[in-house]
């Protein structure tokens, strides 16, 4: 109760953190233009009679009225030609029938759940016209559910990050793509109530994690946050500043930020669309991590600037639900800190207290994340009481080693929470794969001198050892789950709805799961 009443609540946007501690950074902003427009979607019941058509096929045969009489008899012939089956992943190109500029072919096959075959088309289809100049027309969606699903897909896809481009940059078109339908008029709520919504939280969430450490710091994060949140309603802002923190004895967070001039912060943006506690959904949100004193080697630290995909995902995913009106309620909660080695760093051996008292001695500077969500999990329960808590994290390189890019690690002490974790995964295509937790890797982490050390020599299972750490500051009463996402939060190289780079992972799995959460 002591520490609630010393809480601190900043109402106004934050200012600079260069204005609070000198000249932090250069000063110069690298740009001063926002990413180049996407293409509009809309959704009519004919395709367009030019520009470039493209023809989703479940099989060898076109759909019913995808083409005038004239055009159909030649791109039968082409299909006869190629021997094209419509199998799932495969394309047809083919130029100089009818108006049209290209006939594309996207094969989307019968088998398996057509929502997501149809999704994954829409990227496949927004990323192969990319540079494309004519209006699109996709036809093939056989009702407003399988068009919403093309739309997701088309607007994940096109995603784009080029506002630091000035050299040879042009301008993509901005000619609408115009998904066919019969049922216009439901597809188009349908996208207005939840797709757009949805797209609009991976959105934020990209362009967070892919921002330079220049440019998206504990608090322009926050800046940037309450201009994606301005004017929805049903959203309470809640910011804790580093004065705050250390009032509240929050010393596991602000120590991991006190080696850097840009200070932490604790940001909680809550949505009230329904009745009772709130579902928490905690992240990571390391804005730079250097690794501090255990600093990092060279070799790949750039990426260590999306280190706080955790957080950013986090508010994608209450960006979608609010902005779509969902029936729930829910907190995003962003764990900020730049991890820097700076004279006043926290050193390996260092002894941190957390908001609760529990003690944690500082083994590796460079296990940071666990860190801020141990101050960020107490603080949240104490004082939020939430009915569930889910932590999200790029916590460890481990997870990637084990799972690759195909799966984010899972890991929960309660097998209901776990499935519906789980199912979410499958229904968005974002998948998780459970690790073990076992009382033996609490045990491990054991410290002589405190309660627990924030790392444990040798260091494996790297990703168990992780995820056990953050559960010891979460009480046995909390249904709690962690996903760790170090391995699926940067695409290398693009895959159906994700362009090469930050690829948003985490919000579609956290909307699906807040909206069907049941205790």
């Amino acid at each position: 109760m002591r520490r609630h009443l010393f809480a601190l609540i900043l109402a106004t946007a934050s200012v600079p953190a260069m204005a609070q501690n000198g000249q932090a950074g250069s000063g110069v902003e690298p740009s001063t233009i926002a990413n180049s427009q996407v293409r509009p979607i809309a959704f009519a019941s004919r395709a367009n009679d030019d520009g470039v058509l493209v023809i989703l096929m479940r099989d060898a045969n076109l759909p019913q009225s995808a083409l005038g009489n004239s055009a159909e008899a030649s791109v039968k012939a082409a299909i006869s030609a190629a021997k094209f089956e419509g199998k799932d992943g495969s394309k047809l190109v083919l130029r100089g029938i009818g108006r049209h500029a290209r006939i594309d072919l996207v094969g989307v096959g019968k088998d398996g759940d057509a929502a997501d075959r149809m999704r994954r088309a829409g990227g496949r289809v927004a990323q192969d016209l990319r540079d494309e100049a004519h209006p699109i027309s996709i036809v093939g969606a056989a009702n407003s559910d399988e068009a919403n699903a093309v739309a997701l897909g088309y607007s994940l896809g096109q995603y784009r990050f080029d506002r630091y481009k000035t050299v040879g940059k042009s301008t993509p078109s901005t000619q609408s793509t115009t998904i066919v339908v019969s049922d216009t008029k439901g597809a188009e709520a349908a996208w207005k109530s939840r797709g757009s919504a949805l797209a609009d939280g991976v959105t934020l969430t990209r362009d967070l994690s892919t921002e330079p450490a220049n440019v998206i710091y504990p608090d322009s994060f926050v800046a940037r946050v309450r201009e994606a949140f301005a004017g929805v309603p049903g959203v309470k802002i809640e910011v804790l500043d580093e004065a705050a923190m250390r009032r509240l004895g929050m010393g596991s967070l602000a120590g991991v930020g006190q080696g850097s001039r840009r200070p932490p912060r604790l940001m909680l943006v809550e949505y009230r669309g329904g009745n009772g506690a709130p579902v928490a959904l905690v992240g990571k949100g390391i804005t730079f991590d250097s690794g501090g004193i255990s600093i990092k080697p060279n070799s790949g630290m750039w990426e260590m600037k999306s280190d706080m995909a955790g957080a950013a995902s986090t508010m994608g995913a209450v960006l979608s639900l609010a902005k779509s009106r969902a029936n729930v309620n829910v907190m995003a909660v962003a764990a900020l800190a730049e991890n820097m080695p700076g004279g006043n760093a926290q050193r390996p051996g260092d002894v941190v207290r957390t908001y609760s008292g529990k003690t944690i001695e500082i083994m590796n500077t460079d296990a940071e994340g666990r860190l801020v969500l141990a101050d960020a999990n107490e603080y949240v329960i104490a004082n939020h009481k939430p009915a569930a808590l889910v932590n999200i994290a790029t916590l460890t390189g481990a997870v990637g080693n084990a799972l690759g890019g195909d799966y984010a690690g899972l890991f929960s002490r309660d097998p209901a929470l776990a499935a519906q974790i789980t199912a979410a995964g499958k229904a968005t295509g974002e998948e998780v794969w459970q690790l073990p937790l076992n009382p033996n890797h609490t045990k491990t982490m054991k410290s002589d001198i405190a309660d627990i050390k924030n790392s444990a020599d040798g260091g494996r299972p790297g990703a168990s050892l992780g995820a056990a750490f953050i559960g010891f500051f979460v009480d046995e009463a909390t249904p709690w789950a962690h996903l760790d996402i170090a391995g699926v939060n940067w695409a290398d190289s693009s895959d159906d709805v994700t362009p090469k780079g930050a690829s948003g992972w985490g919000v579609r799995i956290l909307d699906e799961f807040v909206r069907n959460w049941k205790r």
